[in-house]
């Protein structure tokens, strides 16, 4: 057992006075948190996160858990929290991932109860003591496709002019995002961090580097997301009956109506690539390699998205091109296939 979890488990006893209970990992995540099932003697379980305080800072992930909450959404009520020793435990939310539970039966519900609770996250989230999303972000986390996936993991030569039209078309996907009207913004708000609850529902994970920024980034998220894929008409009935909704909730000026799905499709273009970089650092700095096999889906939504904004054709072209085959054949000879 390593000297974390011994710690966990001394605090579980001594600071949180529970007494025979069994531990066992429930889920990491991608960062240096981890969460663990404690079972308890009555039969009921609770969540233990283990942030470690030199990596992780827990202060944000309650302040915004008991924003949300007060709002009414679904997060994980906290029992006792050290921040100071990075320990929170935590309400058992299950383990029923909207991942697992998506099927063509149920996503018309899900999906449902996700822009709704989404709806409520924008009209009525909070937006004091948040970062913003800025420029300065935005490039930073566009950055991440060009050096972590591009260059250290594929090793691909990017001559000057390559690196001249990426420096506009991250200049282009910056100003779409702050063009858009600002709302508290979730930033990870997708499948692996939604969950089946008993209501309210959706519960709501990962919400701690939340932010004030961009009206269609947590919905980009959720509708294409990097882990399951829908068809483009139903993601645009989605995002366009979210745009109602929005609406009727204050969050948008239906005067916004033509604009909308431009912003959405020119953001996922930005949150992929962060996403797709992410992914290849998570592999190559943290030796995480699980993530690599979504890559090609993830960057699959930009081509995608450029078949309809023209605006698009360079950053897709290098994608289809260049990086797509370069990732298929790094995952071919890694033995992991493209699925």
């Amino acid at each position: 057992m390593d000297q974390r979890r011994s710690q966990l488990e001394a605090w579980l006893r001594d600071a949180c006075g529970l007494d025979g209970f069994a531990v066992t990992p429930a889920s990491g995540d991608a960062s240096f948190r981890r969460y663990f099932r404690v079972a308890l003697a009555d039969g009921s379980t609770r969540i233990a996160m283990d942030a470690p305080p030199a990596h992780e800072d827990c202060g944000p992930y309650l302040h915004v858990g008991a924003a949300l909450a007060a709002i009414g959404l679904h997060v994980p009520a906290v029992h006792v929290a050290a921040p100071d020793l990075g320990f929170i435990l935590l309400e058992d939310l299950g383990d029923a991932l909207y991942l697992d539970a998506l099927d063509e039966s149920s996503a018309g519900r899900l999906y449902g109860d996700a822009l709704s609770a989404l709806a409520a996250l924008q009209a009525c989230g909070p937006r004091t003591g948040l970062p913003p999303y800025d420029a300065a972000l935005l490039q930073r986390e566009m950055e991440l496709f060009r050096d972590w996936l591009a260059g250290r993991l594929l090793g691909l030569p990017f001559g000057a002019e390559d690196r001249a039209r990426l420096d506009r078309d991250f200049a282009l996907l910056t100003a779409n995002a702050l063009e858009q009207p600002q709302v508290c913004v979730h930033r990870d708000y997708h499948s692996r961090n939604l969950m089946v609850t008993s209501p309210p529902t959706p519960g709501i994970l990962d919400f701690q580097d939340a932010v004030v920024g961009p009206v269609t980034y947590d919905l980009v998220s959720l509708l294409k997301d990097c882990y399951v894929r829908w068809p483009l008409a139903r993601v645009d009935d989605w995002a366009m009956g979210y745009f109602e909704l929005a609406v009727q909730s204050g969050v948008l000026d239906g005067a916004l109506e033509g604009r909308f799905l431009r912003w959405l499709d020119l953001m996922g273009a930005q949150r992929h690539l962060k996403a797709a970089g992410i992914f290849a650092r998570l592999w190559l700095r943290d030796g995480k390699p699980g993530y690599l096999k979504d890559i090609p889906r993830t960057l699959g939504y930009i081509v995608e998205a450029a078949g309809r904004r023209a605006e698009l054709g360079d950053l897709a072209a290098l994608i289809d091109d260049w990086v797509l085959p370069a990732m298929t054949a790094h995952l071919a000879s890694a033995g992991a296939g493209t699925a």
